[in-house]
């Protein structure tokens, strides 16, 4: 709404009072004319006019569905609509929902065709159980078995470890024939450790350890006479 002005010869408390109730009115007018505007949009519309929104985009409300999700589905029924039936589609429609990462799994070995898996957490089956087989069933492909896959997450762990150890020493020996003798000696010993853990929340821990040793003797000797 853009701001009245009234020119300077008509600054004065009576004209300053007309120009603040225009001002109201035609703001008031304003609103009144967005309104229908407003009630288009599916999160900020009355739920009277959110019903008829969910009718003419085929949503139905489900028992116990909460009112930010229902305006979710009314909003993203076209785009969801048009998702449908692909992997990639229908894991952005999870995302839209707000139910999270799926992962889809189709034609398995051993497994009849029309099988598909959908992973999901624990927390995901638990929290949107209705919410699944609604999107299974007005999402999903046709001639299709959907099977709701539960998974736990296994956070991994790698060590890496490097020990190593060098050592050089020159040896001078007198015998009894006044020989000098020198002896050179080289070791070194290495240990390369690489551990692989997984932790299962606390429960149980499965490691596996791979170890390389190397030890290496070298000796040199010198012998003056």
């Amino acid at each position: 709404m853009i701001k009245l002005e009234l020119p300077f010869w008509l600054d004065g408390e009576e004209a300053t009072k007309l120009k603040a109730t225009a001002q109201a009115w035609w703001e008031s007018v304003e609103g009144w004319l967005r309104w229908p505007l407003l009630q288009m949009d599916a999160e900020t519309c009355h739920l009277t006019i959110l019903d008829l929104l969910a009718w003419q985009r085929d949503i139905t409300r489900f028992r116990g569905e909460s009112e930010a999700l229902y305006r979710l589905r009314v909003k993203y029924a076209f785009v969801n609509a048009v998702d449908a039936g692909s992997v990639v589609g229908f894991q952005r429609i999870f995302q839209r929902l707000g139910i999270g990462t799926v992962q889809i799994l189709e034609r398995q070995p051993d497994r009849d065709w029309d099988i598909v898996q959908l992973l999901l957490t624990d927390e995901q089956l638990s929290e949107n159980p209705v919410l699944l087989d609604m999107i299974v069933y007005q999402y999903g492909r046709t001639c299709r078995r959907y099977e709701l896959v539960g998974t736990s997450r296994v956070t991994l762990v790698i060590g890496v470890y490097d020990v190593s150890n060098d050592q050089m020493s020159l040896t001078a020996r007198f015998d009894d024939f006044n020989t000098v003798q020198l002896r050179l000696t080289t070791q070194e010993f290495g240990n390369d450790s690489l551990s692989v853990s997984a932790r299962f929340d606390d429960t149980h821990t499965v490691s596996v350890s791979l170890n390389t040793t190397e030890f290496n003797h070298d000796q040199l000797t010198l012998v003056t006479r």
